[in-house]
């Protein structure tokens, strides 16, 4: 079966079209005929053996990869669902080993799949399980109340924008940073308030909201340098394991979206978003999965909106 990875760490051009074996289906797992992959930042570092240390590799070819939508193809014994085979489903993927989203076929938990948003092509649909649960998680590890305000950097970003989405859904009061060129962008996803994004980007929350705000979802991972923008005793989100300094009171919470990889619920309830117009989902351009490397390329060379998407 075809999947896109890496016989040894690199660049971009170390992706390639591989030939891996399909995977058995087990008890309490489902099939998935793969039609298109979201690349995400993590996919590059992952490519790059960024972090190879800390997840050991065990076999090559490394296929990344942790977003998938396509066909239901294969209900496994004992999984209970009101999906049938045939159903266009999308996915969230935890990568070990050559189990990456990047292939044509991919068996996953039942619980980490849900259906596709109505009126979604499977390329708009992969963009939405990784960053939309990591969104998820960063707002119920916060459990802000209505009214409450939350900042949120990186937001012009999928997560970023995803967690502005959610929360002006859920009644919170949002200031958001963004670049000059992104400022309408992030209007429009629904900040009440925008701020120019920078390293300065917490003196300039404070100015907006000079007792500070009461939680923070730091999409951009400036990590202790926004820190000074949440007043004492108020909730952060980091998404790269960050855990605080320990010089006030703040609660910090790391979220790993893997820890959400089988909250079905939590999925379908991003799908529910989008069809009621909450979420707005933001493919920026698709690419056969073939060239993979150019998708890489594009990613790390900055400045895309929304994410690029590979097709099998």
């Amino acid at each position: 079966m075809r999947a896109v990875g890496v016989t040894e760490f690199g660049g971009p051009d170390a992706l390639q079209l591989v030939d891996v074996p399909q995977e058995p289906l087990g008890p309490g797992q489902v099939r998935v005929r793969v039609a298109a992959v979201a690349v995400n930042p993590t996919d590059t570092g992952l490519r790059s053996g960024l972090y190879a240390e800390r997840d050991q590799v065990e076999e090559f070819p490394y296929v990344p990869g942790m977003d998938v939508a396509g066909v239901l193809a294969e209900i496994g014994e004992g999984v209970e669902t009101d999906l049938q085979v045939g159903d266009r489903v999308m996915g969230i993927v935890v990568p070990t080993g050559a189990h990456g989203a990047y292939r044509e076929d991919i068996v996953l938990p039942a619980r980490s799949i849900a259906r596709v948003p109505a009126g979604a092509g499977d390329a708009a649909a992969a963009t939405l399980p990784m960053n939309g649960l990591t969104a998820r998680q960063a707002l119920d590890a916060m459990a802000l109340q209505p009214g409450q305000v939350l900042a949120v950097t990186g937001a012009a970003g999928a997560f970023g924008g995803y967690v502005v989405q959610l929360a002006k859904a859920e009644g919170l009061t949002v200031v958001a940073d963004a670049a000059e060129a992104d400022e309408q962008l992030v209007r429009e996803l629904g900040a009440d308030v925008v701020v120019r994004r920078g390293d300065d980007v917490a003196d300039r929350i404070r100015e907006q909201y000079p007792d500070g705000v009461d939680g923070l979802a730091d999409g951009a991972v400036q990590n202790e340098a926004v820190l000074p923008a949440v007043k004492d005793g108020g909730q952060v989100t980091t998404v790269r394991g960050y855990a605080g300094d320990g010089q006030r009171d703040l609660h910090v919470h790391p979220v790993f979206v893997g820890q959400y990889a089988e909250e079905q619920e939590k999925l379908d309830g991003l799908r529910a978003a989008v069809e009621k117009g909450v979420l707005t989902l933001r493919l920026a351009e698709t690419f056969p999965a073939a060239e993979a490397a150019e998708a890489h390329r594009r990613l790390e060379a900055g400045g895309v909106r929304g994410r690029l998407v590979l097709t099998f």
